[in-house]
């Protein structure tokens, strides 16, 4: 279930809630009881490592676009 960050205009406390994407737009009351609230955007932290270049094509006869049967 996904996780929204909200933030009460009203006390200036953040808060989530972990709720269906069909009510991410629903009304979130803090956790002082202000109704007065905004989602906000989340960001996605992505993690990996990235090589210098992409992986070529071999270009005779053990690979290429087809397994090297098709391909003049």
């Amino acid at each position: 279930m996904p996780r929204y960050d909200y933030r009460c205009r009203a006390c200036g406390s953040t808060f989530e809630l972990n709720r269906p994407m069909a009510e991410a737009n629903a009304p979130a009351p803090c956790p002082g009881g202000h109704d007065d609230t905004v989602k906000l955007l989340s960001t996605v932290a992505v993690t990996g490592t990235a090589s210098g270049s992409a992986p070529r094509p071999s270009s005779g006869g053990g690979g290429g676009c087809c397994g090297g049967g098709c391909c003049g």
